[in-house]
């Protein structure tokens, strides 16, 4: 088969590998951290592979000031655009309009292009309905003669979705993995949840709330900025794993909580691609969780082979950018055994904690109040154990603390929705256990194959 030739301006991979390998007789489930960490280029001219998708809610309820906010938040994305990059502006409402250019296809941004578009955004009117699975549709028929690079898309919306959930599912399933998305809503009508199976499906950062339009523009100009800066397309993080094993779960940790287990792909035997989306410079960690069958005393065995890939098509060979190994090494020494690596208990402890926050705002929403108390009290204890003074702040918003370190605290009686939709949509958002600075060459050296 051909080899996949070499992509300049192709970020340089790391792995590093955190775990105790130790196990207890009798035991076979073995738990690492696989950080992973790219140093990325900028690219410029013809280097440049991207595209870009802003999808605007233009529905009824974006009538003035919201609408007005849109239009310049629309606008500071395509003046962050890069020369060379392909480019759209859709309108949603109960279709998905083509703003710029009118016809149903990708324009590349020059100085003509960028004042064109500019133009039309001022065209933008509110009417209709919101049917983000249709708006998503287009984004995704837009993307499809892409060949390669960079396929991100922003979407905006201040409502519900108007689709039924079921024909809203088969929709993201569709298109899961065909680009990257992230989602913001305006105010405080849209759900969580809906932006959140959104993300889930097209690998964004995790949805954000925009409680004031005036920040419109400025999330808007970092979201675009952030997707500039990315120079290498669907990577894949795949786990090789012994006979008779099970890939109990992979998880990403950080920055943000995305459960990537039913996602896996087999490419190769015995090995499953999990998809990571975009890189440029930037670090993501990964908990992967992988069953064997137990051990003798002094039996060593590796339970995973992690690589970080850019799956080949079309008879060209995968292209292997780094690599680690997940160890298991059985043992009768219990304390051995026995410690569970810092880095493991941390993000275990995160990925709880973001399960604790919505489980007790469902509950509160719900009426529950005992077993909102509960889990916001879990999500408090958590919150103060892993240092994560973000989200134990946005708690603050919603319970009164009596003890952090036990997770006492109190329900507060009336809470402002746009505080609990930002606690409900940074629940994702994790800490790391310790800065991991981009370009930092501790882990394993790039692979060659």
């Amino acid at each position: 088969m051909p080899n996949r030739p070499d992509q300049a301006g192709e970020p340089e991979f790391h792995v590093e590998i955190d775990q105790n390998r130790f196990l207890p007789l009798g035991r076979g489930e073995v738990h690492a951290i696989v950080s992973v960490t790219s140093n990325s280029p900028i690219l410029v001219g013809t280097s440049v592979r991207a595209s870009e998708v802003i999808i605007v809610d233009t529905s009824g309820s974006m009538y003035g000031e919201k609408l007005n906010a849109a239009k310049q938040a629309a606008r500071a994305a395509v003046e962050t655009l890069r020369d060379g990059v392909s480019f759209a502006v859709v309108a949603g409402h109960r279709t998905a309009q083509m703003i710029y250019p009118t016809e149903k296809r990708l324009v590349k941004v020059d100085s003509e292009t960028r004042a064109e578009a500019l133009a039309a955004v001022g065209t933008l009117r509110a009417d209709g309905g919101t049917r983000m699975g249709t708006w998503l549709t287009r984004a995704a028929e837009l993307f499809a003669p892409v060949d390669e690079g960079i396929k991100h898309a922003i979407l905006l919306t201040d409502g519900q979705n108007n689709e039924l959930p079921e024909e809203f599912e088969r929709v993201l399933g569709k298109i899961a993995g065909r680009f990257v998305c992230d989602c913001r809503g305006v105010g405080t009508d849209w759900k969580v949840d809906e932006l959140r199976r959104i993300d889930a499906a097209l690998l964004g950062g995790g949805p954000g709330i925009i409680a004031d339009p005036a920040d419109m523009a400025a999330d808007f100009r970092a979201m675009a900025q952030a997707s500039m800066g990315k120079s290498v397309a669907d990577v894949a993080l795949r786990l090789w794993t012994p006979h008779n094993a099970v890939v109990r779960y992979v998880k990403q940790v950080a920055p943000t909580v995305q459960d990537l287990s039913g996602r896996a792909v087999e490419r190769v035997a015995q090995a499953g691609d999990f998809p990571t989306g975009s890189w440029g410079t930037e670090s993501r960690d990964y908990h992967v969780c992988v069953q064997v069958p137990p051990g003798d005393p002094g039996r060593q065995l590796r339970a995973g082979w992690v690589r970080v890939v850019i799956p080949g098509e079309h008879g060209i060979d995968d292209h292997v950018l780094a690599s680690g190994n997940i160890l298991a090494e059985w043992t009768a020494d219990e304390a051995r055994a026995t410690e569970i690596n810092p880095r493991v208990a941390h993000y275990t402890r995160q990925v709880e904690l973001a399960q604790a926050i919505q489980d007790g705002l469902s509950a509160r929403r719900d009426g529950d109040e005992d077993v909102a108390t509960t889990r916001l009290g879990r999500a408090v204890a958590l919150a103060h154990e892993s240092g994560n003074e973000e989200t134990a702040k946005l708690l603050e918003r919603v319970v009164d603390v009596i003890d952090a370190v036990t997770g006492t605290v109190r329900l507060k009686p009336t809470v402002d929705k746009v505080d609990e939709m930002t606690l409900d949509t940074n629940s994702t958002r994790t800490v790391r256990t310790r800065p991991r600075p981009p370009g930092d060459a501790s882990g394993e050296s790039p692979a060659s194959g």
